[in-house]
């Protein structure tokens, strides 16, 4: 069982910047790919981000390259989203996931978090 809580979000101008992280429960968290979704107000969710067990590999959605950086901590149990030059678009409420496959992060990951809410203002 691993549990995840986010922190991080809040309100910022656009062109500034928020640095999620997700804290997680558990011995296994080196073991699990990580990711981050998100979604906005009458929008489905969307991945976002994902790392895998040892950060050798990542994803970003094409939006966010460039702009955002998914990191991992496994002695914190503790992955991280930096987000660099905010938009209007990028208000949503984030979510950490988790999956024991990298593949299935993305598409229907096992585990959730609550989710943070990010609010870009113009």
């Amino acid at each position: 069982q691993v549990q995840l809580v986010e922190s991080g979000g809040g309100l910022v101008q656009a062109g500034g910047s928020l640095r999620l992280s997700c804290a997680a429960s558990g011995r296994t968290f080196s073991s699990y790919a990580m990711g981050w979704y998100r979604q906005a107000p009458g929008k489905e969710r969307e991945f976002v981000a994902g790392i895998s067990w040892n950060g050798g590999s990542t994803y970003y959605v094409a939006s966010v390259k460039g702009r955002f950086t998914i990191s991992r901590d496994n002695a914190k149990n503790t992955v991280y989203l930096q987000m660099n030059s905010l938009k209007p678009e990028d208000t949503a409420v984030y979510y950490c996931a988790a999956d024991a496959s990298y593949i299935r992060l993305r598409v229907e990951p096992h585990y959730w978090g609550q989710g943070t809410q990010v609010t870009v203002s113009s």
